[in-house]
């Protein structure tokens, strides 16, 4: 049986590919000599697609009688819409209103936690000296410690921050009035990505969306480019953070240090003074020992944020810029960095708070400033920055200080170069992943008059005659996001709790924050589609329509007709809105009598921190996620699930 449903669904899936791959799946309806334009309905379900993440009950005819402009202007100024239930809906996710540093002090760093624990020691200092056996009983005591210790000062696990953050924005993206917002929030998200997994960066996303991209969403375009290059989870994704002139004073500093060390023995006279200082033998051998290696502290200027700024934030990969650029744009950044990066203060405060961490306390010495400073916080310190001047694409940058970066944003923000780099990139998510050159430049024109706001870029796109034109009427894929979110209007699921959501989200390939390259993830039908990601959406469709998510629940009851064939059309009207290829139809007949997927979850990956610990309850480490039993007529929602498995509802 099983083997029989493998193939019946592997070739509906690959029937699902070539569907939506072929035009001979288009819809008949749209685009004839006798219907050259889209009518009333259509404009309005292309707006709700495209604007948002599809339609519920009941928008259609809401947007038809606001007018279709009159609801685009509503979603370009989100503050004017009331959006009670969604507050009420994320009321729990407490993250999301913590400020950096109270994240690190109630969902702290492990490592951190560790260091304090261990007297500033690195976990893994002495891990090659030690046998196998006795690294993994070294592991397993740590593990122990680190849970008695979130018991006893009530600390919450750090892949926590994650989930409430995922969850929120899956939860805003189905329900919340503002769709505008949410889709401009996944653009300049993964537009400006970051990638929660690699190190501290996870703890500094809450404050990275809410106060960054979310809060320019719709706003101006330069202030997203300073608040992301100013942000600790930019600072950190790309090691900003870590670049410094190479005439540093720090760096100097370890230079003369090293200059008072002979045959691996530091000069007694400087051992007493830092001693004096209040560091231990330890602390000073292990300097000792990075001066002779050459210094972790020994650092340079990291070209790696320059790099992405001006080819995937501005300018684009085509953007004309040289190598040249690129070194003096990071030159202009050094200095930008963080205090107290990992949150190593936040932790050593909430275990023994009479007591302050030494070495963060010098780290605000050595950067000039408050000892008040919050953990997590950007800081701007001019002595590591490259004073020298800078040129950068033949224009002269000497403001000094913080001021380079600045000057350097501002001549990417205001080039040609850019404006044409984001109106495509806005063209290819709401339009086609090939818009027309006519249509960029007209776009790109919007952008440069208005200095870069995003409403006047946007209601450029949503003027023109391109946006209506048939041929971009559901000529775009949706990303397993945007399905997901669109599923869940179109079936007005109740949903109570999200990690199923999320577990099948990440199995569909869009864990959100979870793309490790700077890029973000794409927005165009040749990444998303093929036969092993298509298996998931259906997996997807189904677990949803037969209610089997827990937590998440639909009522089909509306959709039953007396026979399955009834059943689809009632299905189709509603879901799809009465609109479905010939090709679709006769598919989804033909798979009515094969049995449906066995849908599974898969196992949820361990949350570890920076030093390998899994910090999951061990209970729930290694097991799959479970789903519940089937709820429901199986001939309801065996048709349900196939109209959004299919082609037609992947389309928008």
């Amino acid at each position: 049986m099983s083997t029989v449903f493998s193939v019946a669904t592997r070739f509906f899936a690959f029937l699902l590919v070539f569907a939506i791959a072929s035009p001979l799946f288009a819809f008949s309806s749209v685009g004839t000599a006798k219907n050259p334009r889209l009518s009333q309905d259509q404009k309005a379900l292309h707006v709700l697609n495209r604007l948002g993440f599809g339609p519920r009950a009941g928008d259609m005819e809401r947007v038809k009688q606001m007018g279709i402009e009159s609801y685009i202007e509503q979603q370009l100024n989100p503050d004017s819409i009331p959006d009670k239930d969604v507050t009420a809906a994320l009321k729990n996710f407490e993250v999301l209103n913590m400020s950096t540093s109270q994240i690190f002090a109630k969902y702290p760093n492990p490592g951190a936690l560790l260091r304090r624990l261990e007297g500033n020691r690195r976990a893994n200092q002495n891990a090659n000296a030690m046998s196998e056996e006795d690294q993994r009983d070294q592991r397993r005591a740590r593990r122990e410690k680190l849970r008695s210790i979130y018991m006893e000062y009530g600390f919450r696990p750090a892949n926590q921050i994650m989930m409430q953050v995922q969850s929120s924005r899956i939860i805003r993206a189905a329900y919340s009035e503002r769709q505008l917002e949410e889709v401009m929030v996944d653009f300049w998200a993964n537009h400006f990505n970051v990638y929660s997994r690699k190190a501290a960066t996870r703890w500094y996303i809450p404050s990275y969306e809410r106060d960054v991209i979310r809060k320019h969403a719709l706003g101006n375009f330069r202030d997203l480019v300073v608040g992301t290059a100013k942000h600790p989870a930019m600072l950190f994704y790309l090691d900003n953070f870590q670049s410094v002139s190479p005439d540093a004073s720090n760096n100097r500093g370890q230079r003369r240090f090293q200059q008072f060390i002979r045959n691996g023995k530091l000069d007694p006279r400087v051992r007493d003074r830092l001693k004096r200082r209040g560091l231990t033998d330890e602390q000073i051998e292990r300097r000792v020992q990075q001066a002779m290696r050459g210094g972790n502290n020994q650092r340079g200027i990291n070209e790696n944020y320059a790099r992405e700024l001006m080819e995937l934030h501005t300018l684009g990969v085509d953007g004309g810029y040289t190598a040249e650029d690129i070194k003096n744009v990071a030159r202009a950044f050094t200095g930008w960095t963080i205090f107290d990066a990992r949150g190593y203060r936040k932790a050593a405060a909430n275990m023994v708070r009479e007591n302050e961490d030494r070495q963060i306390m010098r780290q605000a010495r050595q950067f000039g400033i408050s000892a008040n400073t919050e953990s997590g916080s950007f800081v701007f310190v001019n002595r590591l920055h490259d004073k020298k001047p800078k040129r950068v694409l033949g224009q002269k940058v000497n403001e000094g200080g913080i001021k380079d970066g600045l000057k350097v944003i501002d001549i990417l923000v205001k080039h040609p170069s850019t404006a044409r780099f984001i109106a495509r990139k806005l063209a290819v998510k709401f339009v086609n992943d090939e818009p027309s050159e006519k249509l960029v430049n007209d776009v790109a024109k919007a952008f440069t008059r208005s200095n870069g706001d995003i409403k006047t870029t946007l209601r450029a796109l949503f003027q023109s005659k391109e946006f209506y034109s048939p041929e971009n009427y559901r000529a775009k894929i949706k990303t397993p996001f945007e399905l997901m979110a669109s599923s869940l209007r179109a079936l007005d699921a109740r949903v109570r709790g999200t990690r199923a959501l999320v577990a099948l989200l990440n199995r569909m390939g869009e864990p959100l924050y979870g793309y490790q390259a700077p890029t973000g993830y794409p927005d165009t039908a040749a990444d998303w589609v093929n036969t092993g990601a298509l298996l998931e959406r259906m997996n997807f469709a189904v677990a949803l329509a037969s209610n089997r998510l827990p937590q998440t629940n639909v009522n089909l009851n509306e959709f039953k007709g007396n026979s399955s064939r009834e059943t689809l059309d009632i299905s189709v009207d509603s879901i799809l809105h009465g609109e479905i290829s010939d090709g679709t139809r006769s598919t989804i007949i033909k798979q009515l009598d094969q049995p449906l997927p066995d849908v599974k979850l898969g196992v949820d990956e361990p949350d570890e921190d920076a030093l390998g610990f899994e910090m999951q309850p061990r209970r729930g480490r290694n097991r799959m996620a479970r789903l519940r039993e089937p709820m429901g007529d199986p001939e309801v929602f065996k048709v349900v699930g196939l109209i959004l498995g299919s082609p037609d509802f992947q389309r928008q």
